[in-house]
């Protein structure tokens, strides 16, 4: 069984996470979304809450698995018998930065690899940060998000 790590901070998840999702889960066996926590960064969500919320989404899709981490990717990677991390690219910017991430990673342990996953052109420009700004100004979430995220932001 392959297993692969799909990590973030999902903070929130959005449609464009939920579309490299489901790409990976044609991949790979079973798909483990992991949650980094940030002690030294304050969210958008709790991480309980974006747990909470990813759970929600992917409640019905078989062999997924969420959970939250905290300290090295790979750390996590390794201690799930994993050998697998997916990073979604929407743009170039991502491309160049999600490389070194993966130079750095494989650094650590080069028994990691990871794999990238082009965002399909309908999502490609959504990002967790232009929704966190639309929901400042209470923009529509509709397109962005899952229903039980754009819900739970404006209730």
């Amino acid at each position: 069984m392959t297993i692969a790590i799909y990590p973030g901070s999902f903070d929130p998840i959005t449609n464009g996470h939920l579309d490299i999702l489901n790409k990976s889960l044609k991949i790979f066996d079973k798909v483990i979304i992991a949650v980094a926590e940030n002690i030294y960064k304050k969210g958008f969500l709790s991480n309980d809450k974006r747990l909470q919320l990813i759970k929600e989404c992917v409640e019905n899709i078989p062999n997924v698995e969420v959970c939250s981490y905290t300290g090295l990717t790979t750390d996590f990677v390794k201690a799930k018998k994993a050998n697998v991390i997916i990073r979604g690219i929407r743009t170039n910017k991502d491309f160049e930065y999600e490389k070194e991430l993966a130079l750095i990673n494989f650094t650590l342990n080069s028994d990691i690899q990871t794999v990238f996953l082009l965002s399909s052109p309908e999502f490609s420009h959504i990002s967790s940060t232009a929704v966190r700004e639309i929901a400042l100004y209470k923009g529509d979430l509709s397109k962005l998000v899952p229903k039980n995220v754009e819900k739970f932001i404006y209730d």
